[in-house]
């Protein structure tokens, strides 16, 4: 099952005696797992039907005896276990009948009614009997890291949670900026929601203001100059915008936002779109279709489809892919760029 539809039960009170949360995203079963302490112990007394366990310091059989005990004053006992994959035998081990995973394998086929036993485990093989069988039996609940693609919603929802607003290009941006694990994305959102105020919406100043300390229209400047050729220019405006601290991580990801932004609306307009069309479907508000049409007349075609591929480059080089300065590194991509850009054309209509 997805972390919403254990969500969805906690929130019914509709628990099963067993689940197992695995996955990578730390924040999506942390969501899961407090959801469900929630409503097993709603209703009973604190502190006197839980327990929690780190696996490889606890016995197993002390974990399942505590599963197995008649809750006090309360309709549920909740019992944690984490770290499960702590348990996993080293390689070439044999699972054998004292394997704490088969033994939890054995617990789930019979489990205690009153209890919602609650396994932990990021890191578990998935070829391990307890997570086939966890996911045949659907108390599997797969916490993996969302697709780049739905991250923007994910962030309108968490927005929208608070009681804030935000447009799907500014989520599409602190995607960009903050992503792809959600927990840094989420500590975003938080700051943002505090900054607008409730009710307010979160555009791309908030964001320049509270994340990236980066106006997109100090990018522009930079984009601009390359498509002018302009490399003394290009070098002044990186110099402005270059932050050391995060080694020109959020620049390069203000840039990729920046560069799709207007690669939809020279597409629309191709199509046949007005300015104020093309503004909306590259996710822009129309009143920005001029400044848009601006920064597309200044940059050849030529350039601008080939920023995706020089970006992507940059992203890897940045990460680690060269010894040189991060710095150095962006350098000496505007200065090739530069050079290679194509001859002017006409100005487009």
């Amino acid at each position: 099952m997805t972390p919403d539809q254990a969500l969805a039960e906690a929130a019914q009170a509709q628990l099963r005696p067993v689940y197992f949360v695995a996955g990578e995203e730390a924040l999506l079963a942390s969501q899961v797992v407090a959801a469900l302490k929630a409503a097993t112990m709603k209703g009973g007394v604190a502190g006197l039907n839980e327990d929690q366990y780190q696996a490889g310091e606890a016995d197993i059989d002390k974990v399942l005896g505590a599963a197995r005990t008649l809750p006090m004053m309360a309709k549920r006992r909740y019992v944690l276990v984490r770290g499960l994959e702590r348990w996993e035998k080293t390689k070439g081990d044999k699972p054998t009948d004292k394997d704490p995973l088969e033994k939890l394998v054995d617990y789930a086929k019979a489990p205690s009614a009153s209890t919602v036993l609650v396994l932990l485990g990021a890191g578990v093989d998935k070829r391990r009997k307890l997570y086939t069988q966890a996911k045949a039996d659907g108390y599997l609940v797969v916490c993996e890291p969302l697709p780049r693609q739905e991250l923007p919603r994910w962030i309108e929802r968490r927005v929208a949670e608070r009681g804030c607003k935000i447009s799907q290009n500014v989520a599409d941006l602190l995607a960009e900026l903050t992503g792809p694990e959600l927990s840094p994305v989420a500590d975003a959102v938080e700051r943002l929601c505090l900054y607008v105020g409730d009710g307010n919406e979160i555009v791309e100043d908030s964001v320049a203001t509270c994340i990236v300390r980066l106006r997109t229209a100090s990018v522009w400047e930079l984009v601009g100059a390359v498509g002018r050729r302009d490399a003394g220019a290009a070098l002044a405006a990186l110099a402005d915008v270059y932050d050391p601290q995060d080694r020109g991580l959020r620049l390069l990801g203000v840039l990729a936002w920046s560069t799709r932004q207007l690669l939809r609306f020279d597409s629309a307009l191709r199509a046949g779109a007005s300015p104020d069309q093309a503004a909306i479907a590259a996710g822009a508000p129309p009143f920005k279709s001029r400044e848009l049409n601006q920064q597309l007349k200044a940059l050849p075609r030529a350039d601008l489809e080939r920023w995706p591929e020089l970006l992507a480059r940059l992203d890897l080089e940045l990460k680690g892919g060269t010894r040189r300065p991060p710095q150095a590194v962006l350098e000496s991509a505007i200065l090739k760029l530069c050079r290679t850009s194509a001859p002017t054309k006409a100005p487009r209509a």
